[in-house]
């Protein structure tokens, strides 16, 4: 009787510690401030040497699904709480493994971003950071045929960073 009362309790207590926090809660994680109802992700402008002429759009679409399925924002264009606008730095491929014989065994293809966030709910929250990501593949496989792949992959994980990094608070 008194492991169900504690129990009890414990449920209560925990419920109200939940209700009570600032900011809003959701199961992924995201910590949004109440007031936040909205979301614009302007369009990564690709300022890197060497471009793919798809990871522009890829990275843009990719973010504001993130945010559109992971919280309770609406993404807008233009103006809103909270804006985040950026560009690709980088989109390199280079040597990142040898063999025994001094040939390249492995490339590295890495991205990297310049992200600056606005909260204008809470200005504490802003930032500008930039996020890399990168991928190795074989060396004897031409380039063409594992790229798609490979941004695909780079990009969800600049997403998740970009999410992360705005709306989560671990």
């Amino acid at each position: 009787m008194k492991q169900r009362r504690f129990g009890l309790w414990f449920l209560v207590v925990a419920a109200l510690a939940a209700v009570a926090c600032k900011g809003g809660y959701s199961f992924t994680g995201a910590s949004i401030p109440p007031n936040a109802k909205t979301i614009s992700v302007s369009t990564f402008p690709n300022y890197a040497t060497t471009v793919n002429p798809q990871l522009s759009q890829k990275l843009t679409d990719d973010l504001r699904n993130l945010f559109a399925s992971q919280t309770s924002l609406n993404v807008v264009n233009g103006d809103a709480d909270l804006q985040i606008s950026g560009e690709i730095t980088s989109y390199t491929t280079r040597a990142a493994a040898l063999s025994a014989n001094d040939d390249v065994s492995m490339n590295r293809l890495t991205i990297t971003i310049k992200v600056k966030f606005v909260n204008n709910c809470d200005p504490d929250a802003n930032f500008e950071q930039s996020f890399s990501r990168y991928r190795d593949y074989n060396a004897q496989l031409n380039f063409s045929s594992v790229e798609s792949t490979l941004m695909g992959e780079i990009v969800s994980e600049l997403c998740d960073d970009v999410f992360n990094k705005s709306v989560v608070n671990w």
